[in-house]
């Protein structure tokens, strides 16, 4: 039996890791949507709202190849409640430990039966690399500690940053998809 204040917190916090640890299994991701429910245009419109609505800015917007393409957006952080872009914990925890950004790609095109519209979702995360010499910890006294200084620092290093590529985020695919989805059958109630 535990006693002390001290020990119940820690098996708390314990059996709250476990529990995040164990929801983030295998998941269940969507490549395409297909439905006859809408037409292009209006898939395309709900599709635009769906990124919007996760706070995606629109980089291009072609209504007759059917392609929408987002501006990268930084990844959405543990506190940040109100956005969607990072799906599961460990894209959340992920985005609270590295400077991440998502871009979306989105292809909407025709079926194989007719009036059938496809929606295909490809998103892109990025992760920032820093130049080294600004992370090790010598340096970074340096950066630090004179405001002149630092900008002379950072400056001369700013073509040293780099986004890495690191690979498709299918969670968050799935979820615009599933979105759009939801979105698309709204219309069609109406």
């Amino acid at each position: 039996m535990i006693k002390s204040k001290t020990g119940k917190l820690l098996v708390c916090a314990a059996i709250l890791c476990l529990a995040g640890c164990a929801g983030n299994g295998y998941v269940v991701t969507t490549e395409q949507v297909c439905t006859s429910a809408a037409s292009k245009s209006d898939t395309m419109a709900a599709a635009e709202k769906v990124l919007a609505g996760m706070h995606f800015s629109i980089e291009k917007f072609d209504a007759d190849a059917g392609y929408i393409k987002t501006e990268p957006l930084s990844g959405a952080q543990t506190f940040e409640f109100w956005r969607a872009d990072s799906v599961g914990s460990f894209n959340r925890a992920e985005a609270d430990l590295q400077t991440i950004r998502r871009t979306v790609e989105l292809n909407i095109t025709d079926g194989n039966t007719p009036g059938q519209i496809c929606v295909n979702c490809i998103a892109i995360t990025e992760r920032l690399s820093m130049p080294q010499d600004l992370t090790a910890s010598g340096q970074s006294q340096i950066v630090m500690s004179g405001r002149q200084r630092s900008v002379r620092k950072l400056s001369g290093q700013k073509t040293s940053l780099t986004w890495i590529n690191l690979g498709r985020d299918e969670q968050l695919e799935t979820e615009i998809l599933k979105r759009i989805e939801k979105k698309i059958a709204a219309i069609k109630k109406q």
